[in-house]
């Protein structure tokens, strides 16, 4: 499935154009695979593990994430070393790729000149960040719930073509992205949103096609309303009520993540993390939203986020800026070129990787081939 997320290579460009955009991230040199990974594989754990592993839930990974072998996860290593022979005979276009079972990483290898703290632009993988905020902000009581109208979130502004159907858009519209919104994702969007001087006002300025909720279209721009929305509702940059609320509890402290002109933090796409940090979120979500005894986000936004709220143009269904894998019982947070957070609560496992590929398909084959069989109890 094309999950169209942000292009970046075209979107560099433009921010080289337009000089309103100064300050654009910019784009990892791309790395060729090499023929062999980083970590050897036949040593599928990572070389830093204990000698003694406790035992599942005695840690949490807010400083470091702890190293297993395979086996003492109730893991095959045979299969996760031959997914990783894989991988280099396909010269599949891998980064970096992270198996952790049970909160311990059983498997972490970075190809080419890609290396454990290379921070790596996660494409519409931040859209997953932006909705656990929107459900801390919830949880908080900044926002009532996902009921809430949109255009109530902005008093005072006048928004064109403003009928019946856009008055009605919710929250949660935006969140499954079915706001009816006339967004044709690409590269004209990408480009009309950039030169735009106020984003809120070109996204809530297009004409309705169809009603708010009726159907799925994905939206990257929709997305920028939610941190708009979280600005709004909270009176805080969202870069700093992540860093309070999210970033800093999980121990993430090595983010990058580009603004729009007016300073707030794009919500489609911008953010720039290093795998063993995407992780984090996963193991958040595989935990329910608690972390090292603290609720971060509420169970029930967990829940309501990553099942399905709506079907796509594939076999994946759709949540809260989450997709799910139902054929895997997983959900996934999806970015362009390969960037994947993938659960599956049912055999304990994150799984994340960075990439440059055409699409996901060769990751799913991969979770379907070897990292799921390799699970044994």
């Amino acid at each position: 499935m094309n999950t169209k997320p942000h292009p970046t290579l075209f979107l560099a460009l433009l921010c080289l154009l337009v000089t309103a955009l100064a300050g654009c991230s910019k784009t990892p040199a791309q790395a060729t695979v090499t023929d062999r990974p980083t970590i050897p594989p036949a040593q599928v754990a990572a070389t830093d593990a204990p000698a003694q592993i406790p035992a599942s839930g005695d840690y949490w990974p807010t400083k470091t994430w702890r190293t297993s072998s395979p086996e003492e996860q109730g893991m095959d290593s045979e299969k996760l070393t031959r997914m990783l022979d894989a991988i280099q005979e396909q010269k599949l276009g891998l980064h970096g790729l992270l198996v952790i079972r049970n909160g311990y990483i059983v498997s972490e290898t970075y190809f080419g000149s890609f290396q454990q703290d290379t921070r790596h632009d996660l494409y519409s993988v931040t859209k997953s960040f932006v909705s656990t905020l929107i459900g801390i902000a919830l949880d908080k009581g900044y926002i009532d719930s996902t009921g809430q109208r949109v255009v109530d979130f902005f008093p005072g502004e006048t928004f064109a073509s403003l009928d019946e159907q856009k008055q009605a858009m919710t929250l949660e519209d935006v969140l499954t992205m079915r706001t009816g919104l006339d967004w044709d994702e690409g590269d004209t969007a990408y480009r009309d949103l950039y030169i735009s001087p106020d984003w809120v006002q070109h996204m809530l300025d297009m004409p309705m096609v169809a009603p708010p909720g009726s159907q799925f279209n994905y939206c990257s721009g929709c997305s920028h309303l939610l941190s708009a929305i979280l600005q709004q509702t909270t009176g805080m940059n969202p870069r700093d009520f992540a860093d309070k609320n999210l970033f800093k509890p999980l121990g993430i402290d090595n983010l990058r993540w580009e603004s729009n002109p007016a300073g707030i933090p794009i919500g489609g796409w911008g953010l720039q993390l290093t795998p063993r940090e995407m992780a984090k979120l996963g193991y958040l979500f595989l935990h329910n939203g608690l972390w090292d005894g603290q609720q971060i986000v509420s169970a029930q936004w967990v829940e309501n986020a990553t099942r399905s709220h709506t079907g796509t143009d594939g076999d994946r269904g759709y949540g809260y800026q989450w997709w799910t894998a139902p054929s895997l019982g997983a959900y996934t947070a999806l970015g362009l070129y390969g960037q994947t957070i993938m659960v599956i609560p049912g055999s304990e496992l994150v799984i994340v990787t960075t990439a440059q590929m055409e699409n996901h398909d060769k990751i799913f084959q991969l979770v379907e081939q070897y990292i799921v069989p390799a699970v044994q109890k």
